[in-house]
């Protein structure tokens, strides 16, 4: 009896999901070039030739269209950066793996603007509210995420005992996010290969002996631009 009607229902959701897909596609390149300020319901109903009363039926307001902006940017950076680790074991080599992928990511513009999370960051950090929260939230999950794999590496043999991991954390992200800032504004995509370098350097000089050749020496080579 309720089949026909679930039916309609069932297709409804879908295109209601794929309508969201789309959107948010746009408006994570969007706000990682312009900022999450450039972002309006009007302007994505008329660049996507959709129906502005239908993306509001979807995101409500603009402040909901920047949250859900961030929450699917966290999950296309969890996609790219997280995952491909797999099942590698705890240690130094899984900690450059990681470094790796988020270097690919960002010299690989997964986002048009490169990291989307250093983007919004700059644009939020000196304002309150839901939006900042947010973001904020993102980033110290991000922070306590590379201090967690330092901190298995070290407890597993791969980094010294007395390996400072909150610093150590500090100055990895800190190299990849200049690579990302520097080649966004220069164009220069030898700056990744020298954050890499950088980054293998430090990892190494924490390395517990017999662990230094988990990490490739060699630093990192950015993917070919598209």
């Amino acid at each position: 009896m309720s089949g026909s009607g679930g039916t309609k229902t069932d297709g409804r959701v879908e295109r209601g999901n794929q309508t969201r897909r789309l959107v948010l596609g746009r408006t994570m390149d969007i706000a990682s070039v312009e900022g999450l300020d450039g972002l309006s319901l009007g302007r994505i109903a008329t660049e996507l030739k959709l129906s502005k009363s239908g993306v509001f039926a979807l995101f409500g307001s603009k402040e909901e269209l920047q949250l859900a902006t961030v929450r699917a940017a966290v999950a296309v950076f969890a996609d790219q950066v997280v995952a491909p680790l797999g099942d590698l074991p705890p240690g130094p080599g899984r900690v450059w793996a990681l470094c790796r992928n988020w270097l690919t990511y960002s010299a690989g513009r997964v986002f048009a603007g490169g990291c989307f999370f250093y983007a919004v960051s700059a644009e939020f950090d000196a304002r309150s509210g839901p939006v900042h929260d947010a973001i904020a939230r993102t980033r110290a999950d991000w922070a306590a995420y590379m201090e967690q794999e330092l901190a298995a590496a070290r407890d597993a043999g791969g980094l010294v005992e007395d390996v400072d991991v909150p610093q150590l954390a500090f100055e990895i992200i800190a190299l990849m996010e200049a690579a990302n800032a520097q080649s966004v504004l220069l164009g220069d995509a030898e700056i990744y290969r020298r954050a890499g370098r950088g980054i293998v350097r430090r990892l190494r000089a924490e390395a517990a002996d017999g662990a230094r050749d988990e990490i490739d020496g060699a630093g990192f080579t950015p993917p070919p631009s598209t």
